[in-house]
């Protein structure tokens, strides 16, 4: 083997031992090639000595080529582990990222935090702390808790000093990291152990930052919730009171001047106008009766304790039963009722559902031309019984439809509203049925809602 040829296998072992050992191995394995290179391959061989002065030059250049070979071969390891590092550590803040980016409530998103930071940075324990007034509270907490004396420690008027920041402490040293998002504190990491690498501590700071963005952004969007759902109470709330003031304002009036009238001696009243006063008082007071049995109702939805008793019951017994008990509520306007030969029971909470019927009666009666027919119909629907009250007023557009079921709205054309339609339209949705309206014969409204059979639901008629 000629020395030229030799001088560049020697290459080998040196890129080996820095790919293994780094630049000292690579040295190291430029040293031994230089004995071997000189003992085996320069005159006079298997000897150190050198007798030629250009052996000298050659073993010069190969010790200078073989260091910097082993330096850039150094470098480009260093600089492959170094990418891997950050690969890693992107990898690890992306998947740290991806738990933040959530739409998570406060309470989800804090315990989310510490989790992650004591199961990817392994500290033994990690605790977060928010501020609450002018003090700090553990609102969770991974791994060992945080001893009396910590919580001394990190009580803003304790005058303890605390360690800030992620610079590397002691092995029993408790350390904090703030979470601060547009230049205010929204909590405080506090951390039994800091991680031991220079890397984890840097993820760690980055991983703080986006958690205290994701902290303010959570918080910030349940302050919008709260807001929002406030402004929703503060609208009902003026609806309720515009709603009951004139549904109450209408039957007051109407009691206090039929009662007045009886009462006033300079009045002269035939027999059948003192009956027709008392009749006056009578509807009314149904009326008041309706409207607060209607307030109770709404009340017990927004407490959530509406519950459904269901038993059969034959369609037609419930339908006559409603309009009975309605009387002269109706004010003498007839009501026909169309129920289809051999329609079978419902399966249905009597109570409920003939509140259901008595609000539609109500609402047909209020919009309907006085005297004019509402017919009550029922029929089999599929595998349903449908109940349909139909009216001669002027309907309801096609655009209002969805609405006249809503709470309290009031339509620029002069609709439907009241509480009436929508506990209709809770009762029926708790069936598990739907209630809708639709254009009647002659342009009135007809409002149709589905019930369930008793066959349906195992029970025999």
């Amino acid at each position: 083997m000629s020395v030229a040829t030799a001088a560049l296998v020697f290459v080998v072992p040196v890129v080996v031992g820095v790919i293994i050992g780094g630049f000292p191995a690579g040295a190291a394995s430029v040293v031994a090639g230089f004995v071997v290179y000189d003992f085996e391959f320069l005159p006079p061989y298997h000897t150190l000595f050198i007798a030629q002065a250009q052996n000298w030059v050659a073993l010069g250049v190969y010790v200078i080529v073989m260091l910097l070979v082993a330096r850039v071969v150094g470098n480009l390891d260093a600089a492959r582990g170094e990418a891997h590092r950050r690969a890693v550590a992107s990898r690890r803040l992306f998947d740290l990222s991806e738990l933040l980016v959530e739409d998570r409530s406060v309470e989800n998103l804090l315990e989310t935090i510490v989790q992650a930071v004591a199961s990817v940075f392994d500290v033994p324990g990690v605790s977060l702390l928010v501020p609450e007034g002018d003090r700090l509270a553990i609102a969770t907490s991974a791994g060992e808790p945080l001893s009396g004396e910590q919580l001394r420690q990190l009580d803003p008027h304790s005058g303890v000093p605390v360690s800030v920041g992620t610079e590397p402490g002691g092995l029993d040293e408790m350390r904090t990291v703030a979470l601060s998002a547009s230049g205010r504190p929204v909590g405080i990491l506090a951390l039994q152990r800091m991680p031991a690498s220079d890397e984890d501590r840097a993820l760690l700071r980055t991983f703080a930052n986006s958690a205290a963005l994701a902290l303010e952004r959570a918080q910030l969007r349940e302050q919008a919730l709260r807001s929002e759902l406030l402004e929703e109470v503060d609208r009902l709330r003026h609806a309720l009171v515009g709603a009951v003031s004139h549904d109450l304002r209408t039957p007051l009036a109407t009691m206090k001047v039929a009662s007045s009238t009886l009462l006033d001696p300079a009045t002269p009243l035939s027999e059948a106008d003192t009956h027709e006063l008392h009749g006056l008082i009578d509807i009314e007071t149904d009326r008041l009766t309706r409207l607060v049995t209607s307030l109770l109702d709404m009340t017990r939805i927004a407490a959530g304790a509406l519950q459904v008793r269901r038993a059969p019951k034959a369609v037609l017994d419930l339908v006559n039963d409603v309009v009975t008990s309605l009387g002269s509520a109706l004010g003498g306007r007839p009501v026909k009722v169309e129920i289809a030969d051999q329609l079978p029971d419902v399966d249905v909470d009597q109570l409920l559902i003939g509140q259901v019927l008595a609000n539609l009666l109500d609402n047909a009666n209020r919009h309907a031309p006085p005297k004019t027919l509402i017919t009550v119909a029922g029929k089999l629907r599929g595998d349903r019984v449908a109940l349909s009250v139909t009216d001669a007023g002027p309907g309801v557009p096609p655009d209002e439809r969805e609405a006249v079921f809503d709470t309290f709205v009031r339509f620029d054309t002069g609709g439907r509203t009241g509480l009436g339609l929508t506990i209709a339209k809770t009762f029926v949705e708790a069936h598990g049925e739907t209630i809708w309206v639709e254009e009647g014969p002659g342009g009135g409204a007809r409002f149709v809602f589905t019930l369930p059979t008793a066959t349906d639901n195992g029970v025999g008629r």
